[in-house]
């Protein structure tokens, strides 16, 4: 390719949805304080996921390890593990983080349904098969 590459523009990235995942979890569990944060784990207890190609369940014994930073953030390390409808197995790494007003958090905290507008969360999911 002949031309100075800082002219060239890079493609715009696009999302493609795949599934809305909905999780049920047990309260969490408090390690405690530690370098960065305070440490939970939540475990995951089942859910399913729904699909415009895909749809299942989700299975019990994944779990995610947060760490609750000194600012309110929440660092997200979940592991779990889904069942499409055609018996499929699919392991799901998702890694996030979720932050906002003092006040909306401790809503969240308490299990509290807030809308979402009000806090910030992302996450990027890895998703491996066989």
């Amino acid at each position: 390719m002949n031309g100075d590459a800082a002219t060239l523009v890079p493609p715009t990235p696009q999302l493609d949805h795949l599934m809305r995942v909905t999780v049920h979890v047990d309260p969490p569990l408090l390690v405690g304080r530690v370098a960065l944060g305070e440490r939970r784990v939540i475990n995951i207890t089942g859910g399913h996921f729904t699909g415009e190609k895909l749809h299942g369940e989700v299975l019990s014994g994944g779990a995610d390890w947060q760490l609750v930073r000194a600012d309110g953030a929440a660092i997200l390390e979940a592991k779990y593990t889904l069942r499409t409808h055609d018996g499929a197995l699919l392991y799901v790494t998702n890694l996030g983080i979720r932050h906002g007003p003092l006040e909306v958090l401790a809503r969240i905290a308490q299990g509290e349904l807030v809308d979402p507008a009000l806090y910030y969360f992302r996450a990027t999911p890895r998703i491996e098969t066989g």
